[in-house]
């Protein structure tokens, strides 16, 4: 099928035959996950304020969270494949916004494990989200523009992921942090009182998120997505699967995201741990600043990678951040303190463009119905941020939160790999 016109303006070019308002309406659902993902680093710092945990015990948020992706992806992909995108992101966006609204009752009883279940509905409905979403940008144009539009798209997701710091910030740290020789020292009904307070601050923040996600909803309900946007109901060759895990490619990108998303996940659940130990004395919402500098970093380096793929192969950008990335990993793991927070800080930039660019690398080469099952295992990856945040935090508890950095060190070296094997298999990607 042809996308392009025989003159097409520019946006043809680059979108095909989708509608601009359509376009914008599933890039913003970029944002909106995004804004859930980078509420979760607010979650750990105020949850161990709320219930006293360890640092492994609040690492459970992220294993939580994305649990939802890896269990829900594949059902994703077949409500995706049987009933098209439309219904699959109008299920996604419900499941967001089921999760958010739950955090009212949680908040009520002050109970950690309906936080965690909460977080595992609206991850449930992310999956389905970005299981639709990811795939449906890759084939809105021109297939050599894939990587580039998902790259644009991507660029908004960080947009989000500041909006939820911010949130998080300025609506749910109080500020108030209470030393635990000032916690022993109050009565048990004062003491009670001020953890039910930490837990009922995330109320009302995640009630507004569930009325805008199923404003949202709405929306994309009466949007008619174009023909190109929908999938077949062709079921999948038997073997589809069978022959994906005999395609290297494919398969080391399925490893590389896992690690990928590890460490970012990681390294943003506890920065702002590790800028408390760091630089003793810094309250959290100053710590919080950092992240929200990583985040504005990470942004700028999505729109930086996208313009940067005009003049350099994707993969060839994509090793070179890797490898930049794993030199920051390694001077915040051997000198912590100022250097070592704005070495984690400076990894935002150049974690920028690796989420989209392995996704966009592991479908080359993939037919239509193998992308649609494709997409869902390099979904499922995602569980890399919750099985690597828990080691992080479990060594960050044994060893200090310094030497827990040696898990991104080795994600990022994962990602060199990969882009240097794939590479050599596309030497014109």
């Amino acid at each position: 099928m042809s996308y392009v016109d025989a003159n097409p303006p520019a946006y043809r070019t680059f979108l095909g035959s989708a509608s601009v308002y359509a376009f914008v309406l599933v890039v913003s659902l970029f944002f909106l996950w995004g804004v859930a993902n980078n509420l979760n680093d607010i979650l750990i710092k105020q949850f161990k304020k709320a219930f006293e945990l360890s640092d492994f015990r609040a690492g459970l948020v992220q294993s939580a969270f994305y649990l939802g992706y890896f269990l829900l992806a594949i059902p994703a992909s077949l409500v995706t494949r049987y009933y098209g995108y439309k219904v699959a992101l109008l299920v996604g966006l419900g499941l967001y916004a089921v999760g958010a609204f739950a955090f009212c009752p949680a908040a009520a009883l002050h109970a950690y494990p309906l936080f965690l279940a909460a977080l595992f509905v609206i991850a449930s409905g992310l999956a389905f989200l970005e299981t639709a979403a990811n795939p449906l940008v890759t084939v809105l144009g021109p297939a050599q523009g894939a990587t580039r539009r998902l790259n644009l798209a991507q660029s908004f997701n960080p947009l989000g992921s500041i909006s939820g710091i911010l949130i998080g910030r300025y609506f749910i740290f109080s500020g108030v942090e209470l030393s635990p020789a000032q916690l022993a020292g109050m009565g048990s009904s004062a003491r009670a009182a001020y953890y039910a307070s930490q837990s009922l601050a995330v109320q009302g923040p995640y009630l507004v998120i569930g009325a805008v996600v199923l404003l949202w909803a709405l929306l994309i309900a009466t949007v008619r997505l174009p023909a190109v946007a929908r999938l077949s109901d062709t079921p999948p060759a038997r073997a589809g699967t069978r022959q994906l895990l005999h395609n290297t490619n494919f398969v080391l990108a399925v490893l590389a995201q896992f690690f990928y998303v590890g460490a970012q996940v990681g390294i943003w659940s506890y920065l702002i741990r590790y800028a408390q130990h760091s630089l003793p004395g810094l309250p959290e919402r100053r710590a919080a600043d950092f992240l929200t500098i990583a985040l504005v970093l990470f942004m700028c380096g999505r729109f930086a990678g996208t313009a940067l793929m005009r003049f350099l192969s994707p993969v060839r950008l994509l090793a070179g951040f890797a490898l930049i990335a794993l030199a920051l990993a390694a001077v915040a793991m051997l000198l912590p303190g100022r250097v070592g927070v704005a070495a984690l800080v400076a990894t935002g930039f150049f974690m920028s463009i690796m989420f989209p660019t392995i996704f966009a690398l592991g479908l080359r080469g993939l037919d239509d119905e193998a992308r649609k099952t494709a997409s869902s295992f390099l979904v499922m990856a995602i569980v890399g941020g919750a099985t690597l945040t828990l080691l992080m935090g479990a060594i960050s508890d044994a060893a200090g939160i310094h030497n827990a950095m040696v898990v991104p060190l080795l994600c990022f070296a994962t990602v060199l790999a990969f882009a240097r094997y794939t590479r050599g298999l596309h030497t014109a990607v």
